[in-house]
């Protein structure tokens, strides 16, 4: 199944799905530089783009959990940053789940392509995160708080600002520490674009002429708390099970996470850094994604059937179709 689709597509990536620990698809497809003809394989690091939300959200439910912070706490209260536009009564919460109302550094209802942010405010420039601040700290507020879901890459970045605050270290380096460290996550971090390590796969867009590029030209140098981490496939499935044994939360803050907090569509809803679809009498799956210029990327737990998919591309598309053909056959699918 997998294999058809990838032929079908030209999927570059690796793909894995596992059952009760047990490996059901362990592969991986295209090549993680193409110019030096080295293939995608299992250990191979790749982009996850907003995938990665999910780990600001733990970290600032570890930070609940020891009483540095509330999920009421007042935004404005706990930045020294400047933020003339933002309303006093948004709170940590509203930002968690998007809900804040607060206007977004990318906006897809304004802008249509994501590089056109680098035209004014080059790529390499932003390696902190305290350097998103200008793209979005002076914008006057989008909506009233807490009316309606707004996917918000602004509110994760003041998360991450948090995080910094409170630990007094980087949030890369709390991330690593208190996240990748107890997950037994590896192979995982926030790789800058000109230091990548080995194994560690280039993003790749195709153009309609057949030519191609790298995206590092068309992405921060370096991610952070609303997306941008790089982590390999097995690291990813290691998450899920940290998150679902306790190993970063408590039972009941992890449960607080996993909350559908706000409805999204029909049976969609989000949590705290993670989609949740819910039929209205069960949870069938907890879902993260992630979508960049070279970059495609779904991962999602059953909970029912205690399966862990992860699907992680080096190109802009083609993630969702392998994690679509996943569900259909092994997890929804007639004999399961």
């Amino acid at each position: 199944m997998v294999v058809d689709i990838q032929k079908k597509i030209g999927f570059s990536g690796t793909v894995l799905v596992e059952n009760k620990n047990k490996i059901l698809i362990n592969k991986s497809f295209g090549f993680a530089n193409r110019s030096d003809q080295l293939r995608n394989t299992a250990e191979t690091r790749f982009g996850i783009a907003s995938g990665c939300k999910l780990f600001t959200a733990i970290a600032i439910c570890q930070l609940v959990e020891i009483g540095k912070l509330s999920l009421d706490s007042r935004v404005r209260e706990c930045l020294k940053f400047p933020l003339p536009y933002m309303e006093e009564k948004i709170t940590v919460h509203h930002l968690l789940t998007h809900t804040s109302g607060i206007a977004d550094y990318f906006d897809e209802s304004e802008m249509d392509d994501f590089e056109e942010l680098w035209i004014k405010q080059p790529m390499y420039h932003l390696r902190n995160i305290q350097d998103f601040l200008p793209l979005f700290q002076n914008k006057p507020m989008k909506a009233e708080v807490g009316r309606s879901f707004h996917y918000n890459n602004a509110g994760y970045i003041l998360l991450g600002l948090m995080v910094e605050e409170i630990s007094g270290i980087s949030f890369c380096e709390y991330i690593e520490k208190n996240i990748f460290h107890k997950a037994g996550m590896k192979n995982s971090g926030y790789f800058s674009f000109d230091t990548l390590p080995r194994n560690t796969a280039l993003g790749y867009i195709d153009q309609q002429d057949g030519t191609w590029r790298t995206n590092i030209y068309s992405l921060p140098v370096r991610g952070g708390s609303d997306g941008g981490a790089f982590v390999t496939a097995s690291d990813m499935a290691k998450l899920w099970d940290a998150l679902w044994n306790n190993l970063l939360l408590s039972d009941k803050m992890t449960k607080k996470l996993l909350q559908p907090h706000v409805k999204t569509n029909n049976d969609s809803f989000y949590g705290y850094g993670l989609w949740i679809k819910n039929n209205g009498e069960k949870t069938i799956k907890y879902h993260v994604m992630g979508y960049d210029p070279g970059v495609s990327f779904h991962s999602a737990y059953y909970p029912e059937k205690d399966i862990k998919t992860v699907v992680c591309s080096n190109k802009s598309e083609g993630a969702f179709e392998i994690y679509a053909g996943i569900e259909e056959s092994l997890v929804f699918g007639r004999d399961n």
